[in-house]
């Protein structure tokens, strides 16, 4: 009865959010759809011959 109820919870839940993920981006001024903005690409991370984190642009260093 309990492994039920927390079945039918979670269901309820992911079932909540999904339409909130999909949705497309609103402006907030106009309240018309618009074109979502991407994420920022994250900043590479480089090591060196030893395996320590090094700048990228440092001879040596390879990307992760």
């Amino acid at each position: 009865m309990r492994s039920l109820s927390f079945v039918v919870a979670a269901a309820a839940l992911l079932a909540g959010t999904a339409p909130a993920l999909a949705a497309p981006c609103k402006d907030p001024k106009t309240g018309k759809f618009v074109k979502c903005a991407t994420a920022p690409a994250k900043a590479t991370k480089c090591k060196n011959a030893k395996g320590q984190f090094a700048k990228c642009g440092t001879p040596g260093a390879k990307p992760v």
